[in-house]
């Protein structure tokens, strides 16, 4: 690797390897400059440095800490949505073919997480579930194609990938997930090792990207999706450590978490990178962690208080203050925090002070009129319209609703 140097006005570069004790080396990386006086080689060390490990994105994985819940905030939940995906913690899904087999939470069971984490995903399986061929249990992360676009997978260029995470189970023995496309017609599945029952072990999965099928590229779509399994039937498990024109769930083998009444499975520290090493954890500001969740998932809750209706948190909501008294059509323009991945196919309404989806009159304590269908939705946000608002409504009432708005892959 070469790095520029500055001799008075002159900038030229030379190797790493040649730097020496007998001059002053000006580099820059990004917007850092670094002046190395008399050094030797001896003193410097340069691990994995590369594009993404010094400026952009190294890990793929949006919310891999488990740091953000904005769904849940922190309850336990169980799996009762069959057949598609529904959202766990942020941006962290759940796939199953029975219902209510496990719950899933942030911190469940309150054990301490690995050094350098304060939260995880927990798994608790609900009972003793014998699976059958074309049953699955997985929990998975769909990646947008915009952040895996760089791979370059489908191609003769195909990079190299490592899946790296912190895991802790009740259960020993060979556990298996897998990696596969937006169509679901070429899968990877790969297995690993819990050794020791209730003890967090570091897990790394190196994989050559796929030179075959089809891979989304740079949109919105699903780039690469990971999954990891709890429990998946022969119909969906294949042998693992290859790439097959199918779509494999798990591999041949693995354990069944759900097999076991109240068997656990905890996961933390989840970083899928660019390379074939696995580096250190990619920490991320908890404000930037948040951004990223938000465009998939947005609430005007605080991040302490799950959605639902008649919470009596009125901090962050959606308001107008009344300028024409009684039944008139009023609104509001609401603005999301970041531009989400596209127009939300999910908008929810929640009254604050009641157990309905009616705005909320806070000057009078009464409800107010019900939401219409919002006006200018877009992935920028949408106008909020009373509809009407109630003939008691009177000239500036403060009228407030809350909302969430969902926008995933």
């Amino acid at each position: 690797m070469a790095v520029p140097y500055t001799f008075g006005s002159a900038t030229s570069s030379i190797p790493l390897s040649q730097l020496d004790s007998n001059f002053a080396t000006t580099i820059t990386l990004g917007n850092t400059v670094t002046t190395l006086n008399n050094m030797t080689m001896a003193n410097v060390t340069v691990e994995n440095m590369t594009s993404s490990t010094v400026f952009g994105f190294k890990n793929r994985i949006i919310n891999g800490a488990m740091v953000i819940d904005q769904r849940n905030a922190g309850a336990s939940v169980s799996t009762t949505t069959t057949g598609n995906f529904a959202y766990s913690l942020d941006r962290f899904s759940y796939l199953v073919s029975q219902a209510s087999k496990f719950t899933i939470q942030q911190n469940a069971g309150s054990v301490t997480p690995p050094v350098g984490f304060s939260n995880y995903l927990g798994v608790t399986s609900s009972s003793a579930y014998s699976i059958i061929s074309t049953d699955y249990f997985n929990i998975s992360q769909p990646i947008e194609g915009f952040n895996t676009a760089d791979l370059a997978w489908g191609t003769a260029s195909a990079a190299t990938i490592t899946l790296s995470f912190w895991v802790r189970s009740s259960l020993t023995g060979t556990f298996g997930g897998s990696l596969r496309n937006s169509a679901a017609n070429r899968s990877y599945p790969y297995t690993y090792t819990i050794s020791s029952a209730n003890t967090w072990e570091q897990k790394t999965i190196t994989i050559a990207g796929d030179t075959s099928g089809t891979w989304v590229g740079a949109t919105n779509g699903v780039g690469l999706q990971v999954l990891w399994g709890l429990g998946v039937g022969s119909t969906y498990s294949g042998t693992a450590g290859a790439w097959a024109a199918t779509n494999y769930l798990s591999a041949t083998g693995a354990t069944s978490v759900v097999g076991t009444n109240g068997a656990t499975f905890y996961i933390t520290g989840v970083q899928l990178e660019k390379g074939s090493t696995a580096t250190s954890f990619d920490y991320r500001p908890y404000g930037t962690e948040l951004a990223l969740c938000q465009r998939y998932f947005y609430k005007t809750f605080p991040q302490a208080v799950a959605p639902a209706q008649n919470t009596n948190v009125t901090a962050g909501t959606i308001y107008y203050i009344v300028i024409l008294a009684g039944a008139n059509y009023m609104g509001t323009p609401v603005y999301f925090p970041v531009t989400m991945r596209a127009t939300p196919t999910t908008l929810t309404f929640y009254n604050p002070q009641a157990a309905n989806a009616k705005w909320r009159n806070t000057s009078s304590g009464t409800d107010s009129g019900s939401t219409t269908s919002p006006q200018n939705l877009s992935q920028y946000g949408f106008l909020a319209i009373n509809n009407p608002q109630v003939a008691g409504d009177a000239i500036n009432n403060s009228i407030i609703i809350h909302a969430t708005a969902e926008a995933e892959l």
